[in-house]
């Protein structure tokens, strides 16, 4: 089966350079490696001369917001076109495990699994030592995510909860990634597209199945809770998915906006507004 690995990257050179030697020491190396770059012009020269040779396909971006879907798309469509036949999407900031690949197309050859959504676990490195990661330690050193199923090696679980979907470490047969239809290009900017996705599988009947045996280790790097720097971003992608779908994603953050007056919901729309709730600053 031939096997596409797809990474949208902008920045994150040091993470990019890990995720490419763990493709390397893997047990199946890609047949190809799809880097999609979002305005970032010298990340060619961070995957030149290695192994396993990498495609980079420009993605521009508009009004400053990175195009995660988009750019997901154009990989894809640059894999398809080579002939791929797996998509294994990995984030930049993921180190695949040595036998990710190998698990996932195992996986995806099982014609009980071939029209499904995979979906291997993400383990979250603690901060590097001053000099970084070693392949080998990354086992040892991840914690699991907490809110997400944790499948032994070799175990495989059905899930009907779409809504767990994340993108930071999948894959799709070509058939299933065109019955699916990609992702939705409306979203920009931070949060939503991988939701969304998840609710596009769920709508077309393809089924969500975790991969135990197919680890990837998320690299470090800081974050805030709730993401405020995001907020205009996670705001407009809500909006676009609820729309779409009828029902509000990334509640958690959203109401944590709501509690720091930084945003609110409107009590007669029902929409997510920036700032804090004016009826409640009437009222003091």
């Amino acid at each position: 089966m031939r096997t596409a690995v797809i990474t949208p990257a902008a920045g994150r050179h040091r993470h990019l350079t890990l995720q490419h030697f763990g493709l390397a020491a893997g047990s199946h190396v890609p047949d190809l490696y799809v880097v999609v770059a979002m305005d970032d012009p010298d990340l060619g020269a961070v995957l030149a001369g290695r192994e396993p040779a990498a495609t980079v396909v420009d993605c521009p971006v508009k009004n400053g917001n990175l195009p995660l879907a988009r750019a997901r798309n154009l990989g894809a469509a640059r894999a398809l076109e080579r002939g791929a036949e797996l998509l294994v999407f990995l984030d930049v900031d993921c180190v695949p495990g040595e036998q990710l690949l190998e698990r996932y197309r195992q996986v995806a050859l099982d014609a009980e699994h071939q029209r499904s959504l995979l979906c291997g676990t993400v383990s979250y490195l603690p901060p590097p030592s001053p000099y970084g990661y070693r392949l080998a330690e990354l086992p040892t050193l991840a914690e699991p995510h907490p809110g997400r199923p944790t499948p032994a090696a070799g175990e495989l679980r059905r899930s009907e909860d779409h809504a767990l979907f994340w993108s930071l470490s999948f894959a799709v047969t070509a058939q299933t990634w065109h019955t699916i239809g990609g992702f939705c290009e409306e979203y920009e900017g931070y949060g939503g597209e991988d939701t969304d996705y998840g609710q596009r599988a769920r709508a077309a009947g393809v089924p969500l199945t975790w991969v135990g045996g197919a680890p990837a280790f998320h690299q470090y790097h800081p974050v805030s809770d709730p993401p405020v720097a995001h907020l205009r971003d996670i705001l407009r992608n809500a909006e676009i998915f609820h729309r779409r779908w009828g029902w509000w994603p990334m509640a958690g953050w959203l109401h944590a906006f709501a509690e720091r007056g930084l945003a609110h919901q409107d009590r007669a729309t029902g929409g997510w507004r920036l700032g804090p709730d004016p009826t409640l600053q009437r009222t003091r």
